[in-house]
């Protein structure tokens, strides 16, 4: 893995150990001379995961949609800045930018990049590992509304086991490190390959 992106909130959230988990996040990413693809912002878990990284040595390179540049506050000192049209090319080009996916804490717009990601995984568009860091629980009920919509036969389980979910950092890496891809797509039969 050469490129992460990172999906998570421009908010800081009331969970101090968000704040500290991102940034440290943003410290191992440089550590490992793997480069941070995220949303370009120097505000919320967005920015302490981006001052995490290029405190220490790392490469960010931020993707942002041109409306949002005014609204959200850009980070000065990225290695990199792409500005878009729009949300759509802005995700689009993330993920064409990273080898492999991890959310943190975010609001609706990081479950919503989230859930692309997993949606084009589970399409066979992409095998990239998607992992989650769960910081203090913060998704142990959508974790748990997954294995619902497995256990009510609206998800299998092998597209449930293509997110890959820790606590801690490293484990996560790990996991996303030795992830093996499911070769068949949500729609391809396997009595078809």
């Amino acid at each position: 893995m050469k490129n992460i992106v990172v999906f998570c909130g421009s908010s800081d959230g009331f969970d101090n150990d968000i704040i500290t988990l991102a940034y440290k996040l943003g410290e191992k990413l440089a550590e490992e001379k793997i480069s941070l693809v995220y949303g370009a912002a120097k505000i919320g878990i967005m920015g302490k995961v981006a001052e995490g990284i290029l405190k220490n040595g790392g490469k960010a390179i931020g993707v942002i949609p041109e409306f949002l540049k005014k609204k959200e506050l850009v980070h000065t000192g990225l290695t990199q800045l792409y500005t878009t049209d729009n949300m759509h090319e802005r995700k689009l080009l993330m993920h064409e930018l990273s080898d492999a996916i991890i959310t943190l804490p975010g609001g609706y717009g990081t479950l919503e990049e989230l859930f692309e990601m997993i949606t084009w995984a589970q399409l066979g568009l992409h095998q990239k590992p998607i992992g989650i860091l769960n910081i203090n629980g913060f998704y142990n009920d959508l974790i748990s509304m997954i294995k619902t919509m497995v256990e009510k036969g609206f998800l299998k389980e092998e597209n449930y086991r293509m997110l890959l979910i820790d606590d801690n950092i490293d484990n996560l890496l790990n996991k996303m490190k030795n992830y093996k891809p499911s070769i068949v797509p949500k729609w391809i039969k396997k009595s078809h390959l």
